[in-house]
């Protein structure tokens, strides 16, 4: 009886991981690096750079999503702080409905979704989805992490739908809040 017990034991995990499939998806996994690289300012991903301007540096991420138009860091350095922050532009178009599709796929990739940061501590990203309208020039969902703790309490996930000439932007960013410069590459 006991070999059966430890023969099914791994199958339910298993099951039970298969089950969880939504937590385990690259929008996902590329988010979650990123944000375990947020307390070195993301040192591990940075690529070479790519423009500098007084008291700001953008280098190319070496991390992004399959398929994205661009990853870039940003680093802020003021007499008033320090800042640092992690944008993926994952889809640029002339579709209002492709861009709100996409931005709601990753919504739903992104909702609720387990991560592990800062010593393997681990969180749940937690954001109120509000559907985009094409209205409303610049759509955005704040995550949250929970719990929110140390100095993980200043990270902030945000996925966007804004509007930028005749294209729409879908935009994932991953910054310590330090300026709305970081959101805006």
């Amino acid at each position: 009886m006991r070999s059966v017990i430890l023969v099914l034991a791994p199958v339910m995990l298993s099951a039970s991981l298969t089950a969880q499939g939504v937590f385990s998806n690259k929008t996902q996994t590329v988010v979650e690096k990123v944000i375990q690289d947020y307390p070195n300012h993301f040192l591990n991903i940075k690529g070479e750079l790519i423009g500098q301007a007084p008291q700001t540096a953008r280098y190319r991420s070496t991390l992004e999503l399959p398929g994205a138009a661009s990853s870039t860091i940003t680093l802020i350095s003021t007499t008033g702080g320090e800042g640092s922050g992690w944008t993926c532009t994952v889809l640029q178009t002339a579709s209002f409905d492709e861009a709100r599709t996409r931005f709601t796929e990753i919504y739903g990739q992104l909702s609720n979704s387990i991560v592990s940061a800062a010593g393997q501590r681990t969180f749940i990203l937690s954001g109120q989805y509000e559907a985009p309208i094409a209205d409303k020039k610049d759509n955005e969902v704040m995550f949250s992490l929970l719990p929110g703790v140390g100095e993980m309490k200043r990270l902030h996930v945000g996925l966007s739908l804004r509007s930028e000439g005749s294209d729409w932007i879908v935009a994932i960013t991953v910054n310590d809040g330090y300026s709305h410069m970081l959101a805006v590459n």
